[in-house]
C-alpha cells in the first residue's frame, strides 16, 4: 500500500470509483462473523468507498472453518493460480503459522496505519510460529473465572487460591473438563502453566521436545484431585447455566460469553470476573491477507479500517464483548464509559496483558489433552 493511499484512508478519503472491484473476504467462525462483515463491516466499507463492494463467504464454525480455508489457498497454490478467489481471510490462530511457511500470505502489517496499534504478543508468534507481519488481530478472545458475588464474596486471584476455595467448598467450581467448550480446555492448561515443573514458556512458544512432557506429572495429580471436589459442567454454556442456577459458584467461561449472557439477562448483573494468576490462555481471531490477493490496496485498506480504533470499539467491544484485536488504550477514548468499564473493570488491560497467555502449540495441546485423558477420565 502506497503511502499516498494509506493517508488519504487515514484522512477519511476514498478508494476511487474508477477502480471499482468486489472485495471478497472468506472467514471462519459462527455466522456471526459472516453476519458481522455483510451487517456492519462491509456497508461501512462501501460507504466510504463508493464504487466498491464487500462479499463475505462463512466457512463455518471452529477449526474445521479455518481448516478449508487452508485447503482453499493450498489447492490455488498448487494450482499455480496467479490470482486468488480469496481478498482478505479470517482464520484461528493455528492455522497461520503454516500459512506463512508455506509462502501464500503476504506480510503487510507495516503496510497500514493501523499496524503500530498492535504489540500484544499474539500477534507476533502464533503458537510458537513467527507471524509478525502476516496477522492483524481482528479481536482477543479471553477466558476468565465467572464467580457469584453472593457465594464467593473474596473470589480467588490465583491457581492456588482456586485449588484452597475448592477443597473448602466441594462441588462449587464448576468446568466442563476437556469436552464441549473450550473454556475448560483453557482452565487445563492454565493449570499446566500453573504446575507444570517444567518451562512453561516452552509450552506457548516451542520448541517441542518430548521430555517436556514428562514435567506434568505433579501437575495432572493434583488436577485429579481438584476436579473430584468439582463439578464436571456439561460445555461453556453449561457453565454459565449452572452460574445462573446457583448449582456453582465459579468456574471458567468465556469473556464474551458471559456478557452476552448479562445483556440478554441470562447472568444477574452482579455477577463478576477475575482473571487468576498467572493466568489462562485465549485466542485471537486473525485478519490474513493472500499474496495473490486480486486486490491489494483494496484489501489493505479493508482491514485498517476493521482495526482502526472507531471499528475495534464500536464493531467488536460493544456489539460482541470481545476484547480488541489492537492494543486497549486506542479504543478506550472511542467507548462510552460505562462499554469501557463493563469490560476492563474486573480484568484491567495491565492483567489482560500480563495473564492472558496463548495457548500451547499444537504438540504441547495435544499431549496435553492426551495425558488429562489418561489421568483423569480413566
Amino acid at each position: 500500500m502506497n503511502r499516498t493511499l494509506a493517508a488519504a484512508i487515514a484522512l477519511g478519503a476514498t478508494l476511487s470509483p474508477a477502480f471499482a472491484d468486489e472485495l471478497t473476504v472468506v472467514t471462519a467462525g459462527d455466522q456471526n462473523m459472516v453476519d458481522y462483515i455483510n451487517e456492519y463491516l462491509g456497508p461501512l466499507f462501501e460507504e466510504r468507498n463508493p464504487g466498491h463492494t464487500v462479499r463475505a463467504v462463512g466457512t463455518g464454525p471452529g477449526d474445521a472453518g479455518s481448516q478449508k480455508i487452508h485447503e482453499r489457498f493450498e489447492a490455488q497454490a498448487g494450482a499455480g493460480a496467479g490470482q486468488w478467489d480469496t481478498d482478505v481471510a479470517v482464520v484461528h490462530e493455528k492455522f497461520v503459522g503454516p500459512m506463512v511457511e508455506a509462502g501464500w500470505l503476504a506480510s503487510y502489517r507495516d503496510d497500514i496505519g493501523t499496524g503500530s496499534l498492535v504489540t500484544r504478543a499474539n500477534a507476533d508468534m502464533a503458537l510458537g510460529s513467527d507471524v509478525r507481519g502476516y496477522v492483524m488481530p481482528m479481536f482477543n478472545s479471553q477466558t476468565a473465572i465467572a464467580y457469584n458475588p453472593a457465594m464467593v464474596p473474596n473470589p480467588p486471584q490465583s491457581y492456588d487460591e482456586i485449588r484452597a476455595w475448592a477443597a473448602e467448598n466441594p462441588g462449587m467450581f464448576g468446568y466442563n473438563g476437556i469436552k464441549g467448550g473450550a473454556s475448560g480446555v483453557s482452565f487445563v492448561m492454565g493449570w499446566v502453566y500453573a504446575y507444570g515443573e517444567g518451562d512453561a514458556a516452552r509450552l506457548m512458544q516451542g520448541p517441542f521436545d518430548e521430555a517436556e512432557t514428562q514435567n506434568w506429572t505433579t501437575a495432572f495429580e493434583t488436577l485429579r484431585e481438584f476436579t473430584n471436589n468439582a463439578t464436571l459442567t456439561p460445555g461453556n454454556a453449561g457453565t454459565l447455566d449452572m452460574l445462573a442456577r446457583g448449582e456453582i459458584a465459579m468456574g471458567p467461561v468465556w469473556v464474551d460469553m458471559f456478557y452476552s449472557w448479562q445483556a440478554n439477562g441470562q447472568l444477574p448483573p452482579e455477577f463478576r470476573l477475575v482473571l487468576p494468576e498467572p493466568g489462562m490462555p485465549g485466542q485471537p481471531m486473525h485478519y490474513v491477507i493472500p499474496e495473490n490477493t486480486p486486490n491489494r490496496d483494496l484489501a489493505l485498506a479493508f482491514v485498517e479500517l476493521a482495526t482502526s480504533p472507531e471499528v475495534q470499539a464500536h464493531g467488536i467491544v460493544e456489539r460482541f464483548n470481545w476484547y480488541p484485536g489492537i492494543d486497549a488504550q486506542h479504543v478506550q477514548a472511542e467507548l462510552p464509559a460505562e462499554v469501557w468499564n463493563k469490560l476492563f473493570t474486573d480484568v484491567t488491560p495491565e492483567q489482560l496483558a500480563a495473564r492472558g497467555k496463548p495457548f500451547p502449540i499444537a504438540p504441547y495441546n495435544t499431549a496435553i489433552l492426551e495425558a488429562y485423558e489418561t489421568y483423569l477420565a480413566n
